[in-house]
């Protein structure tokens, strides 16, 4: 066989190997009401059940309009309860904000209501500024509590062991899957020595992408829960007809990146002919950067950049944004990468 053939062929089956998941902030219209912004991201969930996407993530934010994900195990209930297969669960809960115990009740209750479909995926930022993070926490130091607080959790959703004196009911025994998110190398190193499944978060800080997911598969250690590394990428997606419309279509992320570095409110905005004019230059290389891993395009555009990262980096999961203003153009973006997959 050509050898050029084999190696497209080899890239086909590898993406169609892949799982594709899906990140949702809830993002919001200004003007819109909350009450319609989340009719839209439950429409969004059910519409990527149909098309066999494997997960659906909401994040966590707080003191952020523009952002409707703040009450996060609400959201992951209510999205598991309108769809019927598709895995549900938190992209993540920033645990500092919260006690391990009320974590473990509110997902043992969403997995006993929900059995076998629901993901609880960590992470140890605040999710906010300095100040919203004080009126949730005034304890600071509860970042660096993270790893005992992840082993309580663990301790908490495990089977009962006769001896802890705290125990979460519901919650005990329903063994929610752990996932530990980050940006940087911590999270990684700590996954690697907890033998639990790694969700790296291209979506907004690519920095250190290619360091932590070689130090998370270095460090791996085998745990009942994995035998072998399990690396989940995350990445902005902007996919439409042509390459031409989803750069166009990319400047509502550009522009919201943009309000978020200059601090202003995140309001979903409509997309613009040209960034020109809207920002520095400085602000500019600022954007690109935050944006750098950014999957932007049509249908072959989109195919081999998520092959080379997927060849690169030997992922074994993607988890997308996809912050495109008009939701039919948004729903479309889901429908072709389920095309370019199979």
């Amino acid at each position: 066989m050509n050898p050029l053939l084999v190696c497209i062929l080899g890239a086909a089956i590898l993406l169609s190997s892949i799982p594709f998941s899906l990140l949702e902030l809830a993002p919001m219209i200004k003007g819109e009401s909350v009450s319609h912004t989340l009719d839209k991201t439950t429409q969004y969930a059910q519409r990527a059940e149909q098309l066999g996407f494997n997960r659906f993530w909401l994040a966590e934010h707080h003191n952020m309009p523009g952002i409707i994900c703040a009450a996060t195990s609400i959201l992951v209930g209510h999205i598991a309860g309108k769809t019927q297969r598709i895995r549900v669960g938190s992209g993540g809960i920033m645990l500092p904000n919260h006690s391990p115990l009320v974590v473990a009740e509110q997902f043992g209750t969403l997995e006993s209501l929900y059995p076998g479909r629901i993901d609880l995926g960590l992470g140890r930022a605040p999710g906010s500024d300095p100040v919203t993070s004080r009126a949730l926490n005034n304890d600071m130091s509860r970042a660096e509590n993270f790893p005992k607080e992840v082993t309580e959790l663990q301790t908490l959703l495990g089977p009962y062991n006769g001896t802890h004196p705290i125990r979460a009911i519901p919650g005990e025994n329903t063994n929610v899957p752990l996932w530990l998110l980050g940006s940087s190398l911590f999270s990684a190193q700590l996954a690697a020595q907890k033998g639990l499944p790694y969700v790296f978060a291209g979506h907004f800080a690519p920095r250190f992408v290619h360091d932590a997911i070689a130090l998370y598969k270095r460090e791996f250690k085998a745990s009942n829960v994995l035998d072998k590394p399990y690396v989940m990428l995350a990445l902005p997606l902007v996919a439409a007809e042509t390459d031409e419309e989803a750069q166009y279509l990319s400047t509502t992320s550009k522009q919201r990146v943009l309000e978020l570095i200059r601090g202003k409110e995140l309001w979903l905005k409509p997309p613009v002919e040209s960034m020109e004019g809207l920002w520095s230059e400085q602000e500019r290389a600022h954007v690109e950067n935050f944006l750098s891993l950014s999957v932007v395009g049509g249908h072959v555009s989109i195919k081999h950049k998520l092959e080379m990262i997927a060849k690169e980096l030997e992922v074994d999961e993607f988890i997308f944004t996809n912050d495109v203003y008009n939701s039919e153009k948004r729903h479309r973006a889901l429908e072709i990468l389920m095309e370019i997959k199979h």
